[in-house]
This record gives structure tokens, sequence and C-alpha cells, in this order.
């Protein structure tokens, strides 16, 4: 089952930071068609929010097809974003743990990293096009 988590220093709204969080976990297989997300009551409690803001949430990957409310049940995952399984991320993921250790013993904070990772991200997506 996914854990949110919300960034107040993001800047992004709470109810956006939980769907591109049940997103991600899609795309990396770490939630697959079934599964079921955690109650709108037991998330709203966990991270002291509005119940309206986890429902908007929910109804946002429900209209984009990747859950779907079951009424006195709860919502399942219905829809995929990939086809590679977790384990074709095991190998890429260990790498950008060593990565993110040497990145933080280097002195550089999240935002830092976010912002490297961003602008290599964007070099290689140029790169590409040209």
């Amino acid at each position: 089952m996914i854990d949110f988590h919300l960034d107040t220093r993001s800047g992004v709204a709470p109810y956006l930071q939980l769907v591109h969080q049940v997103r991600d976990a899609l795309r990396l297989g770490l939630l697959t068609p079934g599964d079921q997300l955690p109650t709108v009551k037991s998330v709203a409690g966990r991270l002291a929010i509005n119940p309206n803001t986890v429902l908007k949430a929910y109804r946002e990957l429900e209209h984009g097809g990747l859950v779907a409310a079951r009424p006195g049940v709860g919502t399942f995952v219905t829809g995929r974003l990939t086809h590679a399984s977790p384990a074709a991320h095991e190998g890429l993921r260990r790498e950008l743990l060593v990565w993110l250790g040497e990145a933080r013993a280097s002195g550089l904070d999240d935002e830092s990293i976010e912002a490297l990772f961003r602008e290599c991200h964007w070099s290689t997506q140029a790169e590409g096009a040209a």
C-alpha cells in the first residue's frame, strides 16, 4: 500500500502531491491494478489535511482512469502507467541511491539535488531532439 507524504515547502497543492505520488507508484510498478488505496479518512488523519483534499485527488485519479471508487469498499487501482516490472528498475534504483548518498555527502541539499537532476534531464532531452 502507498504511504503518502506532503512537502509543505514545495508550492504544489496537497491534492496534486497525492495524485503525483500515485502516478509515480504506478510508473514504478509499486501499485498495480487491484491494489487498494488508503481510505480517505486514514490519509486525511495521518497527514492532518481536510478529507475533501484527499477526495479531490482520488476523483482526479478516477477521471484519469487510474482508480475506481467502490462505495462502501474503497478505492482501487484500475489502470497502469508502465509495463515494466519493478525488477526492471532495481539496478537503476540501487545506482541512484548510491549517487544520492554521494550528492548529500558532497554538501548538496534536496533542492540542489533536484535542480541538478532537472538540468541533466532536460539537457539529455535537448540532445535527443537535436
